[in-house]
């Protein structure tokens, strides 16, 4: 592990964490959303949530360019107060969070669709409120599919390419993740060991986050996440 590996993978434990960590919010309240609620256009929501994972991930990056861009609809207020995600850490996060979204979504629905009703409509009866339930009953009962949606989701942040390097390019120290840091190297002749070294890094660090969200999802009876 020479400082240039440490750089990559602390970069890419970063980026990953981060985009969870923002993601994670989100992804509760449109499985809540999928989940319980009745409304208008709701296969329309799921189609989009789910939208990532069918649309070729560069495309997705180009959408993210557009958006974010000096002039684009998200861009130009960020600008207007100084902010810029474009060839920033910050935008590989946005970037691998939108990616990792539908799984989120879908291993945290789950959970909450596992979540007995004749549990949560007897607290009622006993004359808990509906917060009390949600906060007593329903989250603690569908916490491991929560937390087993944070770590698939963390997984696929950290194999993210497509998306990120058209939204923020390469840039070794801001933007190079694992997976981009495979592409540069495979580009380079002679750098096999460094192509091995950082592949070996990704499967360990993917398999543990997989094995675990398979865990978690099976110890709140969660079947089918992926």
């Amino acid at each position: 592990m020479t400082p240039e590996l440490w750089t990559i993978v602390w970069l890419s434990l970063k980026i990953s964490l981060v985009a969870v960590l923002v993601t994670l919010p989100i992804a509760f309240v449109l499985a809540m959303l999928l989940a319980r609620a009745r409304f208008p256009g709701k296969f329309l929501l799921d189609g989009l949530v789910h939208l990532p994972l069918v649309l070729p991930p560069v495309v997705t990056g180009w959408l993210l360019l557009l958006a974010f861009a000096p002039n684009g609809p998200l861009g130009a207020p960020l600008a207007a107060i100084g902010v810029s995600l474009l060839f920033r850490w910050t935008g590989a996060a946005v970037a691998a969070g939108i990616m990792a979204l539908p799984l989120m979504v879908r291993a945290i629905r789950l959970s909450i669709e596992a979540v007995d009703p004749r549990l949560e409509g007897a607290a009622r009866t006993l004359g808990a409120s509906r917060m009390r339930v949600w906060r007593t009953i329903t989250i603690p009962l569908a916490l491991p599919g929560i937390a087993a949606g944070a770590v698939l989701g963390f997984a696929r942040s950290l194999g993210e390419f497509g998306a990120t390097i058209t939204f923020v390019s390469n840039i070794p120290g801001e933007t190079q993740t694992l997976p981009i840091a495979i592409y540069s190297a495979l580009q380079v002749p002679g750098s096999d060991p460094m192509v091995a070294r950082l592949a070996l890094i990704s499967v360990l660090l993917s398999l543990a986050a997989l094995v675990l969200s398979e865990w978690l999802s099976r110890r709140g009876g969660v079947d089918h996440v992926f």
